[in-house]
């Protein structure tokens, strides 16, 4: 398959072009570009241009308010509920984040819940921007059921990824982003976009057998990760994301992976803790003594490392994209 380096600053005008030729706003545009690039800049490709076309089809169809402003409301001295208007999710995480700098440093901690929202893309992008401001952050956000209950074969539970970060004394921040099934659903409509087989072990067919079909895959269910594991953890974020802050259920939403039916009305959940909190604990020491540790294991690497390496060889060479996908995303900007 034919691929095209195209560098960072192009990448990021032609998503934003294809978008605000799909009815949507110039801002929310430039901040969904800054989602898509920065997941292709850390290597989670699934989250990254292959998006465009969806979003775009969604936006033009209404099924995402590509218009949408967010909407934020204090509810406690330390809670803030966000609506993301059933518009994209960047830019009420955009908002969320802004908002939970600041109480979070004079409250200590603080969360925000948002509701009527979208595809989180790479939730990791979201709570590294908080450890950058030196704040640990925590991040559940749910999406459309695609993982059965242990047992089951019917899906009640999205993917539902789990991300965190921390602020580390003299380095880069530890970051964590993990999505309950075996691999991200993305990986699965990459391949089935390419045409390619997916490895055993990633989902079940529509009759919970195990496949190797993309698209199978796709009208089946998740593998989760960890088994029974997996999808208590799955439970415990449509509990935080969704229970909590009003939004849909991951068996209530429609796909992000279409253009068919209203708006999937997601949810996440974003907590914010100052490492201060506990006055005398040198916490972003701590922190450095930990990664410090896990660098001296021959072999290993501390979560987080990787996406800097990554990130900034990427802004320097350029991004690969499928030529295919490439020209489908300039004709959709053309429109």
């Amino acid at each position: 398959m034919t691929q095209e380096i195209v560098p960072v600053d192009a990448a990021h005008a032609l998503v934003a072009s294809a978008l605000t030729a799909s009815n949507t706003s110039i801002e929310n545009a430039g901040l969904v570009a800054d989602a898509l690039v920065g997941a292709e800049l850390v290597g989670q490709v699934g989250h990254g241009l292959r998006r465009v076309v969806a979003y775009a089809a969604q936006a033009r169809a209404g099924k995402v308010d590509g218009h949408a402003v967010p909407k934020l409301v204090r509810t406690r001295p330390s809670a803030v509920h966000v609506d993301a208007g059933s518009g994209f999710a960047y830019p009420a995480f955009d908002l969320a984040t802004r908002e939970l700098r600041d109480m979070a440093t004079y409250q200590g901690i603080a969360v925000a819940g948002i509701f009527r929202s979208h595809h989180a893309g790479v939730t990791g992008l979201a709570v590294e921007r908080l450890a950058e401001a030196g704040l640990i952050a925590l991040m559940f956000a749910n999406a459309p059921a695609s993982i059965s209950p242990w047992g089951g074969r019917t899906p009640l539970y999205g993917t539902d990824p789990i991300a965190f970060a921390c602020p580390v004394e003299g380095t880069f921040p530890i970051v964590i982003d993990l999505s309950l099934s075996k691999v991200a659903r993305g990986k699965i409509m990459a391949a089935e976009q390419k045409g390619e087989p997916i490895p055993e072990g990633w989902a079940f067919d529509r009759d919970g057998r195990p496949t190797t079909d993309a698209s199978a895959a796709m009208a089946g269910t998740m593998v989760p990760v960890g088994d029974a594991k997996g999808t208590a953890l799955a439970l415990m974020v449509e509990l935080l994301a969704a229970g909590l802050t009003g939004a849909n259920y991951a068996y209530e939403q429609t796909s992000f992976f279409d253009a068919v039916g209203g708006p999937p009305g997601s949810g996440q959940t974003i907590i914010a803790i100052d490492p201060q909190a506990f006055g005398g604990v040198r916490a972003l020491g701590r922190f450095a003594e930990m990664a410090e540790a896990i660098m001296q294991v021959d072999g290993a690497r501390v979560p987080g490392a990787r996406r800097h390496e990554m990130r900034a060889r990427l802004r320097r060479d350029g991004i690969s994209v499928d030529s295919v996908l490439l020209n489908e995303i300039k004709q959709i900007a053309a429109l």
